[in-house]
């Protein structure tokens, strides 16, 4: 009777360390969102201009929602690129939205004085927002249709070419979770 209860341990330890290797080897840009195809969290975000919105305010429009830090160094090789985005969209019915996280009020300022950044930008301080939309690493996008849905979660800084496909699903109403970056970089939150 005792071999079973040494056969017992040894298939658990076992299941266990598999299930541990499997989860090392799996691309966390691989795990879907769960918010995928379903309606974006509605929040409030007070502006670093003094101004107040909500999400539900942009409805009728696609919505580039972008999580970043001031301390973030991918967060830093895209903000040229998202502002020259925002840039190229403002006049379409695109609303670019960047939420400051983890950081000091005055570092994000500096940030944002820094690369030019001139689309709405404000600080999540107690990373509420954040929570709700289950970002675990920065930069992390969303875009977002004119129906409030989300069509794709993008996990570290993008390209050119993502943005350009992304905003234009997003703009037909077409959710998807392929076409994650192979040059994915991001910075732990948790």
């Amino acid at each position: 009777m005792r071999w079973w209860k040494v056969a017992l341990v040894l298939v658990g330890i076992g299941g266990v360390v598999a299930l541990l290797a499997y989860g090392f080897t799996t691309d966390p840009r691989a795990i879907p969102s769960t918010l995928t195809g379903k309606p974006a969290p509605d929040f409030s975000l007070t502006l670093f201009d003094g101004r107040s919105i909500r999400l539900s305010d942009f409805r009728g429009k696609v919505v580039f929602l972008n999580f970043w830090a001031s301390w973030c160094p991918p967060c830093r090789a895209e903000a040229r690129l998202l502002e020259q985005a925002w840039q190229r969209y403002k006049d379409q019915g695109i609303v670019f939205l960047g939420v400051d996280m983890q950081d000091t009020e005055e570092a994000a300022r500096g940030f944002i004085r820094e690369f030019g950044v001139t689309y709405m930008n404000g600080r999540d301080p107690n990373n509420r927002i954040a929570i709700d939309y289950g970002v675990y690493g920065i930069p992390e996008t969303f875009f977002i249709d004119k129906d409030g849905q989300i069509t794709y979660k993008h996990i570290g800084a993008l390209g050119s070419e993502s943005i350009v496909a992304k905003l234009n699903d997003a703009s037909r109403g077409i959710a998807s979770t392929e076409g994650k970056s192979k040059d994915y970089q991001a910075i732990s939150v948790r």
